[in-house]
This record gives structure tokens, C-alpha cells and sequence, in this order.
């Protein structure tokens, strides 16, 4: 008789952290439940402390770095296999990656790399008026610009009908001038769920950074 193999270990969890503060659990998740519908696998996710406007500039990015390196370390702790920052800037990405054992994966660099293989001119559409700078040299050659959307200076702004109509007009502009591709460099416009609107209103493929970091993680983490 052959033995009987024994139950398989459930696979570490991908843990996102956010770098927009928020006291509501249900918000927290959303990008986690996301990618648990898209991929399929266990996420947790936490936010870091005292950010309720999240990254937007350098200051709040400086700000943010090292509560982004202990809450990375803690989650790795708890037993998350593969992290997930959540901000198309990546910031901290490399001191996570420098603190941690396991496997980090930056938004940004994520969307960058799947608009790679989709397009040969990407156009960036974020809340500032530069492309990440990590974003930015993964494109390399194939960048075609980037787009603030009119009125939009935090990922807060993007959730009020001025805000989305503003994305909506940018993104138009950006193939306007010759993107065949647009990559989202602001994971809240993952959270006001505008890419399909986007691919409808423009024609062309549209990079959400949020799903391209679960995309990597799906190849990343352990089966």
C-alpha cells in the first residue's frame, strides 16, 4: 500500500504595505483583495503610521522611509513570504530589500517592467509632474512622458468626480502625443478602479501598478 502523502503546508502570505494611513481595515485591503481575486493568493496587509496623504512628494517619501523598513521587517517576522510596497514611487525599496530575507516587490518598478513587454512608447500618468525616478530608468528609452492630471497633487485628490474627470483628460493627452502604452504611477488610482475607463476612453493598454506587483509576486513567492 502506498503511503499516504501528508497535508501540504499553506503558502506564506504576500504582505502589502501601504503607504497611505488609514484606520479602516476595509480600506487597508483593498489593494490586498484585489490581488487575492486577480491571483489567487493569501494576502495581509498593514499601512504605515501618521501618512494620512500617503507619498506625494519628498518630504512625505523621506518621511515614510524607515516606517516602511519596520513595518516590513515586522510582516516579515509574522510570517509574510513575499512583500508588496505599494506606491508606484517604491520607496524604501532598497533598504526592505537590504532588511528583509525574502522576496520585495515595488509597485513601480513592476508597472514599469510589464509596459515593457506591452508597448514601445509608455506614457506615465501619476500625481507628480515627473515620472519615478525608478519608473523612469526601467523605461529607459521607451518613455514618452509624463502627465499630472489638472488639480490632482495628492492620491486623496483622485477621489472626487474633478479628480477622475482630470485623469481621464491626461490620460487622452499622453496618447495624444504618441503613448501606445500608459502606465498608472499612482496606486490610487488602482483604488477609484479608473483602468478600465481609461482603456475605453484612449484604445490603448494601461499599466496598473498595483496588479503588475501581484504579477511578479505570482512568480516571486513560493507555490
Amino acid at each position: 500500500m502506498q503511503p499516504v502523502p501528508s497535508p501540504r503546508e499553506p503558502s506564506s502570505p504576500v504582505g502589502v504595505i501601504r503607504v497611505l494611513t488609514s484606520d479602516d481595515p476595509t480600506a487597508v485591503g483593498e489593494h490586498g483583495r484585489l490581488l487575492e481575486r486577480r491571483y489567487g493568493f493569501p494576502v495581509v496587509s498593514r499601512c504605515i503610521p501618521g501618512q494620512p496623504y500617503g507619498i506625494h512628494d519628498e518630504e512625505s517619501e523621506r518621511r515614510a522611509g524607515p516606517k516602511i523598513v519596520a513595518l516590513a521587517r515586522e510582516m516579515a517576522e509574522e510570517g509574510a513570504g513575499t512583500l508588496v510596497i505599494s506606491c508606484a514611487a517604491d520607496p524604501a525599496l532598497a533598504r526592505v530589500r537590504a532588511a528583509v530575507d525574502i522576496p520585495v516587490l515595488g509597485a513601480g518598478a513592476s508597472a514599469a517592467a510589464v509596459s515593457l513587454g506591452l508597448g514601445t512608447r509608455v506614457g506615465v500618468l501619476g500625481i507628480t509632474d515627473e515620472a519615478p525616478p525608478g519608473v523612469r530608468a526601467i523605461l529607459g528609452d521607451r518613455f514618452a512622458g509624463a502627465v499630472r492630471p489638472r488639480g490632482v497633487h495628492r492620491t486623496t485628490d483622485l477621489r472626487t468626480p474633478e479628480g477622475a474627470a482630470a485623469v481621464l483628460e491626461a490620460a487622452a493627452d499622453l496618447v495624444g502625443a504618441g503613448a501606445d502604452t500608459l502606465l498608472l504611477a499612482c496606486t490610487g488610482l488602482t483604488t477609484i478602479g479608473i483602468r478600465p475607463r481609461l482603456e475605453d476612453r484612449t484604445g490603448v493598454p494601461v499599466v496598473d501598478a498595483v496588479l503588475a506587483a501581484g504579477l511578479m509576486a505570482s512568480y516571486a513567492r513560493t507555490p
